[in-house]
């Protein structure tokens, strides 16, 4: 009886329910290798696929890797929606699915996937954690990332830390983890970035709910294929969000947190 006893209060050793994030726009020739990538490092996880109807045919991939291998998982939607609505459907995603844990990383490689387990592992003391080029040992080792680009990311950085009072040094990267109990606490529906200013925005709103954000290095690496989609307009509207944000900050309080029903005798 003791021994049975002893094996019902021994502590679980399955990793936390993981989903892994990819929002696609021409990446056919990035999705299988990335995906395997993936798998290598985060074997236990499910992976999501939001494809936003790719000229190139990446959703006809998807569909079959959703085929040829388990726990896959695509979202094909009308056309390019934007970056921010495709992780806010993987946060909903990971919600409606009771995972513990949501990754996020950009489908083209540049986000290397041997960093996942350093991501992991910070999620111990952390609720997000970001994959950081600008913490000691991070850094940037591509060709595209020239001195107009390194200027954008310092510029979006300082606007963020200022404006939102975020302490994390790289907030412009969608390399990140969140603790998806932290996410089912904020009003989704409250977000209004649709493009690359979402980075900053979710941060806020992370912060909002109580979260504690952590950092690990990162070597952000050339895309293996494809062409960037980043631009100014992109850089200036992000920027516009967080000046609306860090004026409204102040007075803003923290979300409380949904009570269950009453149960009437």
């Amino acid at each position: 009886m003791s021994d049975a006893l002893d094996l019902a209060t021994e502590p679980s050793t399955s990793p936390p329910r993981l989903a892994v994030s990819l929002a696609t726009y021409n990446e056919a020739d990035n999705l299988v290798p990335l995906v395997r990538a993936i798998r290598k490092y985060a074997p236990h996880a499910s992976i999501l696929i939001i494809d936003d109807n790719s000229p190139d045919g990446t959703g006809r991939v998807a569909d079959q890797l959703c085929q040829q291998l388990p726990d896959i998982h695509v979202l094909h939607r009308t056309g390019k929606l934007g970056l921010g609505t495709a992780i806010l459907e993987a946060m909903r995603f990971a919600i409606r699915g009771h995972y513990d844990q949501l990754l996020n990383l950009d489908a083209d490689f540049s986000h290397p996937p041997r960093f996942i387990p350093d991501l992991l592992a910070g999620m111990d003391r952390h609720d997000v954690m970001i994959g950081s080029r600008y913490v000691p040992g991070g850094g940037v080792e591509s060709s595209l990332f020239n001195t107009k680009r390194k200027l954008m990311s310092w510029a979006i950085n300082t606007y963020a830390r200022v404006l939102l009072g975020l302490s994390s040094r790289d907030n412009s990267g969608s390399y990140r983890c969140y603790r998806v109990s932290k996410l089912a606490e904020m009003d989704l529906d409250q977000v209004k970035s649709r493009g690359y200013s979402f980075m900053e925005e979710i941060l806020y709103w992370c912060r909002l709910v109580g979260c504690t954000i952590g950092e690990t290095p990162i070597i952000f690496e050339d895309r293996r294929a494809g062409k960037s989609k980043i631009n100014t307009l992109e850089v200036l509207r992000a920027l516009d969000v967080i000046l609306r944000l860090g004026l409204t900050r102040p007075f803003r309080r923290r979300p409380s947190k949904a009570r269950p029903p009453a149960v009437r005798a």
